[in-house]
């Protein structure tokens, strides 16, 4: 029986398990659903939580995604937790409020990108003394997950007047999402190049909110 992912195309949800497969040379049938919960059909039974689909499948796969050793498989749930409840959250938490999602409140979006440059902190830190993945030599689910959660980012709304902070960062992104593995699903990635509701940060928040304004700013 073929793995059935049963998830919205073009999302991030879809884009783990996706590229985990290709990867692992597992054959996964795609079904596009406008769902808030995405699931993997599997010959055990249903599995919903993008991290937790996109691991059953590298585990099934003939790949090193997990690691080599326990150590190393602890190391990338790590980097995975991290990429899903800080950057994901940070970037979900700025870009929401601008489409509705959230009520938009300029003090507290200013609160959330300057948490989100820490991170991109730590990120960079971590990948300029490393071997240009986030754990060991090759690809794992940690870069998996970690590109498709920058990728959300990088084509809605973190521009370049905001990533050159990070060139780490940058070139870690732009390095992954070219490898033929990443590319056969994502396609040719682009940056944003401008931010619909950037005027609405203008004037709020104080001299954060300038600050705010100033790295947002289109060239």
């Amino acid at each position: 029986m073929a793995l059935v992912l049963h998830a919205e195309k073009g999302s991030r949800n879809a884009y783990k398990s996706l590229i985990a497969a290709e990867y692992g040379g597992v054959k996964v049938e795609h079904v596009n659903v406008v769902e808030k919960v995405s699931v993997l059909e599997t010959p055990d039974g249903p599995i919903s939580e993008s991290n937790s689909m996109a691991r059953y499948i590298a585990l099934k796969g003939d790949n090193t995604l997990c690691g080599s050793s326990v150590y190393e498989y602890a190391q990338i749930e790590q980097w995975v937790h991290f990429a899903t409840t800080e950057i994901d959250e940070g970037i979900r938490r700025w870009i929401y409020p601008g489409m509705g999602a959230y009520p938009h409140n300029g003090h507290y979006v200013h609160m959330r990108v300057a948490s989100l440059m820490k991170l991109l902190r730590i990120l960079n830190s971590h990948l300029a003394k490393g071997t240009g993945y986030l754990v060991g030599h090759s690809i794992t689910l940690a870069d998996i997950v970690m590109t498709c959660t920058l990728h959300f980012g990088f084509t809605r709304i973190l521009m370049k007047s905001f990533t050159s902070e990070f060139p780490h960062v940058e070139q870690y992104f732009w390095t992954l999402v070219d490898l033929p593995n990443f590319k056969k699903i994502l396609g040719d990635v682009k940056q944003v190049k401008s931010v619909p509701d950037v005027r609405m940060f203008k004037g709020q928040g104080g001299e954060l909110g300038e600050i705010e304004t100033r790295e947002m700013v289109v060239n």
